[in-house]
C-alpha cells in the first residue's frame, strides 16, 4: 500500500513512522527544508496526558473578557477580517457547558494516555534520546479560587485512572525544590507525577530518521498546490512548480496543522481549526538550584516552565490572530516575567524568543481518521497545544485506521463527522490554486 504524507512536524513524522513499521511504502511531503521546523521546532516541551484539558470550559468567556484587559493576560484576540474566525470561536464557546467539558475531557485524555503509552514503547523499541524526563507536570495556583476549580478536573483524573495529588504550600518544594524561594506567592498545586517531557524538535528529528531506515521518502522544500479528486476519492497531490508534478498514492494523511483547513476548502470540507499563536523562550541555564525539575504550569498566565539538560523551555501565550507569525515584544515581557518570579535560574538576556501556530478545534480534541466523502483521504490534525503529548498515539491511532486494524482505543468522537455535515463536495476542481503549507 502506497501512502502519502502531507507534514513533516511531530505528527506527520509520527504517523508516517507508524506507517512504515506497518508495511506500507510511504512518502513524506514537506515544504521545509527539514522536518519540525514549523510549530514542533520550539513548543513547551511538555507530554503532559494529565493536563489535557479543553480551553473550552465553564467559566472561561467570563474569564476571557477580563483577560483582553490585562496586561500579562494568557489571550489576546485581533480581528484576522474573517468570518470563520466569528465561527471558530463560537463553536468554542457552545462547548463551555459542564456537559460538554467532560465529554471533550474523556477524548483528549483518551488519546493523551494512549500517546504516553505508545511513547514509552517506542523508546524501548528505539533508544531515542531527546533530553526526556519524567519527573511529572506541577499545575501551581495562586489563588484560592483556582484551587476551589480543580476539584472538576480531579473527578475526570479518578476516572481514567490519572496518578494526581493535590498540593498544599509546603508540598510544592518537595516536588519542586526551587519552588521553596516563591512558597509566599503560590497557595498549592496539582502534581501528575506520570508526565514527561522533552524537545519536540530533537524527537522529531531522530524519529525522521528511524522513519528513513525503515524506508520512508522524505521530500523536502516541495510547496503542496492542490489535491486533485473525482469527487469520491483522491486521485493524486499537485505539487507547485513548472513541472506540475503529481504525487499518486493510495491513500493520502493530512498532518499540516493549522494549514490543512486551506487545501480542503475546495472539496467541500470544512475543517473547523483554527491557527491559535503560542511563543515560547529557550533560556541558557545559569543555575540548576533555581530551575524546574520537570515541568511547572502556572494556571494564573498559562505559562509552562519545563526543564531540559542545559536550558529551560518557557512557553505560553494565545491569540487569536490568523496566520501572523511576527514576534510580539509584549509577549516576550510576561514569559520573562513569570520564568523570574518562579525560576530565576536562566539567562533570560541570552534567551531565543519563538513563536509558532497551533492546530485549534473547538472542542479541544484533535480530528483523527477518514473523511467520509473521500474514503482515501485521513486527517490528523487540531491538536492544539497537546500535539507533542499526543503525537506518538495519534499516529499510531491513524497508522491502524490506514492499514485496516483495529485500533487500540476507541476512536468514538475523534473523526471530522463530529461536527456538522460538511457543504455537498466539489465535483470538479477550482480553476484557482491552494496553497498548503506543512
Amino acid at each position: 500500500m502506497k501512502v502519502v504524507v502531507l507534514g513533516a512536524g511531530v505528527i506527520g513524522i509520527s504517523t508516517a513512522y507508524a506507517l512504515a513499521r506497518a508495511g506500507a511504502e510511504v512518502t513524506v511531503l514537506e515544504r521545509q527544508s527539514g522536518p519540525a521546523l514549523e510549530t514542533s521546532f520550539a513548543n513547551a516541551g511538555q507530554v503532559s496526558p494529565g493536563y489535557s484539558t479543553p480551553w473550552a470550559a465553564p467559566g472561561i468567556p467570563l474569564k476571557a473578557l477580563k483577560w483582553l484587559f490585562q496586561k500579562h493576560a494568557p489571550l489576546a484576540l485581533r480581528a484576522d477580517g474573517s468570518l470563520f474566525q466569528l465561527r471558530w470561536m463560537a463553536g468554542m464557546l457552545r462547548n463551555c457547558t459542564p456537559s460538554r467539558y467532560a465529554i471533550n475531557k474523556e477524548r483528549m485524555m483518551r488519546v493523551s494516555q494512549y500517546s504516553r503509552a505508545c511513547l514509552q514503547q517506542l523508546r524501548l523499541d528505539t533508544g531515542i534520546q531527546y533530553e526526556q524526563r519524567t519527573g511529572g507536570t506541577l499545575q501551581v495556583f495562586r489563588s484560592q479560587a483556582q484551587l476551589d476549580a480543580v476539584t472538576r478536573d480531579l473527578e475526570v483524573l479518578r476516572a481514567c485512572g490519572v496518578a494526581h495529588e493535590v498540593l498544599d504550600r509546603a508540598g510544592l518544594a518537595r516536588v519542586e525544590p526551587a519552588l521553596v524561594h516563591t512558597q509566599d506567592r503560590l497557595l498549592g498545586g496539582l502534581w501528575l507525577p506520570h508526565d514527561e517531557t522533552g524537545d519536540c524538535f530533537l524527537f522529531t528529528q531522530q524519529l525522521a530518521e528511524k522513519a528513513r531506515q525503515l524506508g520512508v521518502n522524505f521530500r523536502y522544500g516541495v510547496d503542496v498546490r492542490q489535491l486533485l479528486s473525482d469527487g469520491q476519492s483522491l486521485q493524486g497531490v499537485a505539487l507547485a512548480g513548472p513541472e506540475a508534478e503529481v504525487i499518486k498514492a493510495d491513500k493520502y494523511v493530512l498532518a499540516l496543522g493549522s494549514y490543512t483547513r486551506q487545501l480542503l476548502r475546495p472539496l467541500g470540507l470544512n475543517l473547523p481549526v483554527y491557527p491559535v499563536k503560542g511563543y515560547s523562550l529557550t533560556v541558557p541555564l545559569l543555575d540548576a538550584s533555581l530551575a524546574p525539575q520537570s515541568t511547572v504550569l502556572d494556571e494564573t498566565y498559562k505559562v509552562a516552565i519545563t526543564r531540559f539538560d542545559k536550558r529551560i523551555r518557557v512557553g505560553g501565550m494565545a491569540e487569536l490572530s490568523g496566520f501572523d507569525l511576527s514576534l510580539n515584544p509584549k509577549r516576550r515581557a510576561t514569559l520573562e516575567m513569570v520564568t523570574a518570579d518562579l525560576f530565576p535560574g536562566g539567562d533570560l538576556p541570552k534567551a531565543e524568543f519563538w513563536t509558532g501556530l497551533r492546530p485549534q478545534t473547538p472542542d479541544g480534541t484533535p480530528i483523527i481518521g477518514a473523511t467520509r466523502q473521500y474514503p482515501n483521504l485521513f486527517l490528523n490534525t487540531g491538536h492544539g497545544t497537546l500535539g507533542w503529548t499526543m503525537a506518538s498515539g495519534s499516529g499510531q491511532l491513524l497508522a491502524d485506521l490506514v492499514t485496516g486494524r483495529q485500533p487500540a482505543i476507541s476512536t468514538e468522537g475523534l473523526a471530522l463527522d463530529r461536527y456538522s455535515s460538511p457543504s455537498t463536495p466539489i465535483r470538479s476542481l477550482p480553476k484557482r490554486a491552494v496553497n498548503a503549507s506543512a
